[in-house]
């Protein structure tokens, strides 16, 4: 079972890590337009994500809360005119925040510890991949509809 210690313990941390991201993203040059998107709105976002991990990570009937939550998020990115490359990469920093920020509160101190870690970083791994695919789907789903909708009858 994940532990909830570090569960809780990333949301608990839930601004600071926010903060790191949102400084990376700003300066990344793959996500150019995250330079220049209001950082309200940006913060709020990435907020949301790791305030409310425990609710994604570990529980697998969470799978449609992620479909719902992640889709959106494709639709909602492309109507802002985000590339879908600079979307995935963001989701990609998100994760690499979050695991650096588990790797400096090092919880080896036993093997028990090592295990729930690895434990976390498996189900963190699968839900940053189910979160970039639905992403990716309702991004090109929206860009489907836009272009069947601009096709001269």
């Amino acid at each position: 079972m994940i532990s909830q210690k570090l569960v809780r313990l990333i949301e608990t941390h839930a601004r600071e890590l926010s903060h790191a991201w949102l400084k990376e993203v700003r300066r990344d040059p793959d996500t150019p337009t995250y330079h220049t998107f209001p950082e309200a709105r940006l913060s709020e976002r990435v907020d949301d994500v790791f305030a409310h991990l425990g609710r994604f990570v570990g529980c697998e009937t969470n799978i449609d809360e992620v479909e719902r939550t992640y889709t959106s998020l494709g639709v909602e990115r492309l109507r802002e005119g985000f590339r879908l490359s600079e979307v995935l990469r963001a989701l990609m920093l998100t994760k690499k925040q979050l695991w650096n920020f588990v790797l400096e509160h090092g919880f080896f101190d036993s093997v028990v510890e090592l295990y729930q870690t690895l434990e976390l970083y498996n189900s963190v791994v699968v839900f940053f991949d189910r979160a970039a695919f639905f992403t990716a789907r309702g991004y090109e789903d929206e860009a489907s509809r836009r272009a069947a909708g601009a096709r001269p009858a």
